[in-house]
């Protein structure tokens, strides 16, 4: 069942916003992940606040996976850093899952398509 919905409420929209920059600041000063520039472009939250989708671009790298792969690999702990920051402000911390964002290559894709 597919529980993220396509319309949010305000108060998932706000704790999407919080998420997106608590999770961002973690990962610019996470030691793992200093060679790679990372963003998080959006996420996406369920209705009970339980479950978070991280979508992720990453630039200046070929292993776009491998990088995900490895942040995923360290869920439990940025999970735990994420609790850490936003304890005060929510009452469950969302499970964390890492998508990598691939909407920015599939543009510059079709934009060298249209150069042609």
């Amino acid at each position: 069942m597919n529980y993220f919905c396509c319309m949010d409420s305000q108060r998932q929209q706000k704790i999407g916003r919080l998420l997106q920059k608590e999770l961002s600041d973690i990962l610019l000063r996470s030691e793992d992940f200093k060679h790679a520039m990372i963003t998080v472009t959006r996420v996406n939250i369920t209705p009970d606040l339980a479950y978070a989708r991280v979508y992720l671009s990453v630039f200046t790298t070929q292993e776009k996976e491998n990088i995900v792969g490895k942040i995923e690999l360290h869920n439990r702990e940025i999970r735990f850093q994420l609790g850490q920051r936003i304890r005060h402000q929510v009452r469950i911390i969302p499970e964390l899952q890492f998508i990598n964002d691939d909407t920015l290559d599939y543009l510059e894709n079709i934009d060298n398509l249209l150069k042609q």
